[in-house]
C-alpha cells in the first residue's frame, strides 16, 4: 500500500506505514548502494537538535505552542529509539547529507501531525522545511550531529570503557608487581623487567590515549548550528544559535556552545579529522597491548606461555583441547578496521570545497563506528580477558635462568667483548650464562650470585657501577 506524497520535482509514492516522505524516497531509490545506514547515534543527534530548534523557535515566537509541542514529541520518539525502522538512508547519499535531513523533518513532521489528529503525507499543520527545519540547514545541522554523537559516544561509553580497562589493569600490575621475567627486543632476550612493569606500559598507554581524548572534548562541543546554509546564518533569528544550542545542552546534560567560527565548521571537518587521529592513536595502543598478550600466553607449552587466558572457548574444529587467545585477536580486528577507518576520514576532510564539506555521511558513519566498536572493544577485552589471566611464575623462571641477555651486567666488571664471549659460550654449550661464569671462574661465587641476580636488573644498578668493572 501506498500513498503520494509531493515535493518540488512532483509526485512520489511512499509506502503507507512509513512516517518518511517525498524527499526521503527519492534517496532511497537514488542511492541503492551499500546497505549502510547512518549510525542511530547520529539519527538520536539529529532529534535532539530538532527538538531544542522547536523549543528555541517558540521562544522566539517563530512557531505556536502546539506545533511546538507535537514536533519535540515526535523527535523525543525518534531519540528514545521509536520509528527505527523509519531512517532507511544510504550513507552513500548527497555530500551534505541533505536526504538524512530531511529524513529526520519529514518524519518529525509526519509524526507530528499524526499527533495533532491528522493523516501521515500532509505537511500540514507541521510542515518538515517550514517548521521542523525552521533556522536551520543541512549544511550546519549534520555537521553539529556528527560532533553532538561523537561527544556523546565519548562521554557515555569510549572513556568509560577505557578507565574500566586501566583500573584492571593496574590491579594486574600490583598483583605482578614482584614477578620477575625476562624482557625482549626485537622479540629477542632482553635484560630482566618484572610483569608489573609491562603492565605499567600497558596503563600508561591507555591513561595517554584517554587524556588526549578528554582534553579535545571541549573544542568537540563547539557545534555549526546556526550558520544555516554556508555560514553567515541566512533565514535564521540572530538569537536562534544561543537558545537553541542551551536547550541542546539542557537535554544532553553536556555544555554544548556555537562554534567560534561558521565557517570554519561548516566548510571543513577538521574536528573529525582530528579526533579521528586520536582515535587512531588509541587503536594503535590498544592493539599492541592485545598483541603483547597473545604472545605472551603463545604455547601453552612451545609458546612464551608466561601467561595464561581465561578459557572462554574451543579454539579448533580439529585439534581437540586448544584453546585460541579469542578476545585478544577479536581486539585487534577491531583496531585494524578503525586504523582503515581513519583513512576514509582523512580524505572525507580533504573534500571541503569553499563553504562546505561534501563527505559528511562517509565521516560521520566512521566516526561514530569507530568510537562504538573500540569502546566494545574496550569493555570486552577488560572484562574477558584482563581481569582474568594469571602468571605462569614457573615459566617466566625457566625463561629467565635461560636467557643469555643475564650477561648484561658483566660487561659492568669484565668488558662487553668478554661478556659478549660468555654469551655466546652459553649458548653454544647449551649452558646457563651463571654456568660458564662459574666454570670459567670469572669472578668469586657471592659476586657472580650478586651480579647475576634478576632482581638486581629491574632497576638502576648503582652498586653494581661503582663496584668496577672493565
Amino acid at each position: 500500500m501506498y500513498r503520494i506524497e509531493k515535493d518540488t520535482l512532483g509526485e512520489v509514492k511512499v509506502p503507507e506505514e512509513s512516517y518518511w516522505g517525498a524527499q526521503t524516497q527519492r534517496a532511497v531509490d537514488n542511492f541503492p548502494i551499500s546497505g549502510w545506514k547512518i549510525p542511530e547515534e547520529m539519527i538520536k543527534a539529529i532529534a535532539v537538535i530538532k527538538f531544542a530548534s522547536a523549543k528555541a523557535n517558540y521562544e522566539l515566537k517563530l512557531i505556536d505552542e502546539k506545533t511546538k509541542d507535537a514536533i519535540c514529541q515526535a523527535a523525543r520518539e525518534i531519540y528514545e529509539g521509536k520509528m527505527k525502522d523509519d531512517f532507511p538512508i544510504d550513507i552513500f547519499q548527497t555530500g551534505s547529507g541533505t536526504s538524512t535531513n530531511m529524513n529526520v523533518n519529514e518524519v518529525i513532521a509526519n509524526r507530528a501531525n499524526e499527533i495533532l489528529g491528522v493523516g501521515k503525507g500532509k505537511k500540514s499543520p507541521v510542515h518538515p522545511n517550514d517548521h521542523v527545519n525552521k533556522c536551520q540547514s543541512s549544511n550546519d545541522v549534520i555537521p553539529s550531529s556528527i560532533n553532538i554523537a561523537s561527544v556523546m559516544l565519548l562521554k557515555n561509553k569510549l572513556i568509560p570503557a577505557m578507565k574500566e580497562l586501566a583500573d584492571l589493569i593496574k590491579k594486574k600490575e600490583d598483583e605482578f608487581k614482584d614477578l620477575i621475567k625476562i624482557g625482549r627486543t626485537h622479540l629477542m632476550d632482553a635484560t630482566p623487567v618484572t610483569l608489573g612493569q609491562e603492565f605499567s606500559g600497558y596503563r600508561e598507554q591507555v591513561l595517554h590515549c584517554l587524556e588526549i581524548i578528554q582534553n579535545y572534548i571541549p573544542r568537540l562541543s563547539e557545534i555549526a548550528l546556526g550558520g544555516t546554509a554556508v555560514g553567515t546564518g541566512i533565514n535564521a533569528h540572530p538569537e536562534f544559535p544561543k537558545l537553541a544550542i542551551k536547550y541542546i545542552s539542557e537535554f544532553l546534560g553536556h555544555e554544548f556552545k556555537e562554534t567560534r567560527n561558521h565557517f570554519f565548521s561548516q566548510a571543513t571537518q577538521d574536528q573529525m579529522v582530528a579526533l579521528s587521529g586520536i582515535i587512531r592513536t588509541y587503536a594503535v595502543a590498544l592493539f599492541k597491548i592485545s598483541n603483547d598478550i597473545r604472545w605472551l600466553s603463545s604455547g601453552p607449552r612451545c609458546g612464551i606461555g608466561e601467561i595464561e587466558l581465561p578459557s572462554l572457548q574451543p579454539g579448533s574444529s580439529i585439534m581437540p583441547g586448544k584453546i585460541n587467545p579469542v578476545i585478544p585477536e577479536s581486539t585487534m580486528m577491531v583496531c585494524s578496521h578503525v586504523i582503515g577507518s581513519d583513512i576514509s576520514i582523512v580524505i572525507g576532510g580533504m573534500n571541503g570545497n569553499f563553504e562546505l564539506n561534501t563527505f559528511l555521511p562517509i565521516i560521520g558513519y566512521h566516526i561514530i563506528n569507530s568510537i562504538r566498536i573500540l569502546a566494545s572493544a574496550t569493555e570486552n577485552l577488560a572484562r574477558k580477558c584482563i581481569d582474568g589471566l594469571k602468571p605462569n611464575t614457573k615459566r617466566m623462571n625457566e625463561l629467565l635462568e635461560w636467557s643469555m641477555a643475564l650477561v648484561t651486567p658483566l660487561a659492568l666488571k669484565i668488558g662487553y667483548d668478554k661478556a659478549a664471549e660468555i654469551a655466546k659460550k652459553s649458548v653454544l654449550e647449551g649452558k646457563t650464562v651463571k654456568q660458564v661464569v662459574k666454570e670459567l671462574k670469572l669472578l668469586q661465587d657471592d659476586e657472580i650470585e650478586k651480579v647475576l641476580d634478576p632482581k638486581s636488573m629491574i632497576q638502576p644498578n648503582a652498586d653494581i657501577i661503582g663496584s668496577g668493572g672493565g
